[in-house]
């Protein structure tokens, strides 16, 4: 099948391939989180104080995993913090880190980790994936 002539969304332009419904589905979830961000408070505004906020964030199975650093940019940032299941496989698989993360922005906190285990599933199965991170904040003085 070909692919769709560009449309231009947000000023982006965009251009979707209708051949896979894998392709539709990821397209829906990433719509959705960006709907999800744009509503949510700015960090800015919640944690007037805060000045960097970096997140080592560890994705893990029962074999192994997968680790990134995300550097948060504070003054565009929503105050929300989710992270898709790195299981490209799973469905419904999210970890939303923001209850933990801003009550120990608002204690501010300098240091502090976490966990989520991932609530999709791999077919009839549950997704035994599990994030683990750790945090450093700056606030200012």
């Amino acid at each position: 099948m070909e692919p769709a002539a560009p449309a231009l969304e947000g000023g982006y332009v965009v251009s979707v391939l209708m051949n896979s419904r894998k392709n539709s589905v990821q397209a829906q979830r990433f719509a959705e989180r960006r709907r999800r961000e744009d509503d949510a408070p700015r960090l800015q505004d919640q944690v007037p104080g805060l000045v960097s906020l970096k997140l080592d964030i560890e994705d893990r199975t029962s074999v192994g995993g997968n680790t990134h650093t995300r550097h948060v940019v504070i003054d565009r940032a929503p105050a929300l913090f989710l992270v898709a299941c790195g299981d490209s496989r799973c469905v419904d698989g999210e970890h939303d880190l923001t209850s933990t993360v801003m009550r120990a922005l608002r204690a501010h906190e300098t240091s502090f980790h976490g966990e989520d285990e991932c609530r999709g599933s791999l077919g009839p199965s549950s997704c035994l994936r599990v994030l683990r991170f750790d945090a450093v904040a700056e606030y200012r003085t």
